[in-house]
């Protein structure tokens, strides 16, 4: 069992740190920070640099944090949320990746939501520190919190969609 939530923790983990590398670089195929921020603005969020910045952090961070098995439910709680937040603007385009739809980060909150519950195994920081199993508020509390922050974040963060001829001055005022 171990050895599974080992892989598990380590591709799951590296591709959520990986997703988060390509919105604020040119690694890993990425089209740098402001690439990452247009990307935003093309999916209608307000904040553009500082919206991009924040998810790409939060990805990397908790993509790293989960691969790691450090802090587990708190890593899954924040890559659940940053998932959440990429399902969401996915969701128009069906379930289907091939369609652009919301699969992948589908997959990617599961696999989150299930290393909470889980815990990270043996081979992990958590373990190696003395801190598993952890609480089961705490795992529970992961589980909420990760998928309405990323609901939160959308609803704040979302603009509504601008008349047409209007979107570029609404732009620059990100």
């Amino acid at each position: 069992m171990d050895a599974g939530l080992l892989i598990l923790r380590l591709v799951a983990g590296l591709l959520v740190a990986g997703h988060g590398v390509q919105k604020v670089s040119f690694r890993l195929g990425g089209s740098g920070w402001a690439g990452g921020t247009e990307e935003f603005r093309r999916d209608g969020f307000r904040g553009g640099r500082l919206t991009a910045l924040a998810a790409g952090a939060g990805q990397i961070g908790s993509g790293l944090f989960l691969a790691a098995g450090l802090l587990t439910p708190l890593a899954a709680m924040a890559a659940m949320g940053v998932m959440t937040v990429a399902a969401t603007v996915k969701w128009p385009k069906g379930l289907w990746v091939q369609n652009d739809g919301y699969e992948y980060p589908l997959v990617l909150v599961v696999v989150a939501a299930t290393l909470a519950l889980t815990g990270p195994g043996r081979w992990s920081a958590d373990h190696a520190l003395g801190v598993t199993p952890w609480p089961v508020w705490v795992c529970a509390a992961a589980l909420v919190l990760g998928p309405v922050s990323g609901l939160l974040t959308r609803v704040v963060l979302h603009r509504p969609t601008a008349p047409e001829g209007t979107h570029r001055y609404a732009q620059a005022a990100d």
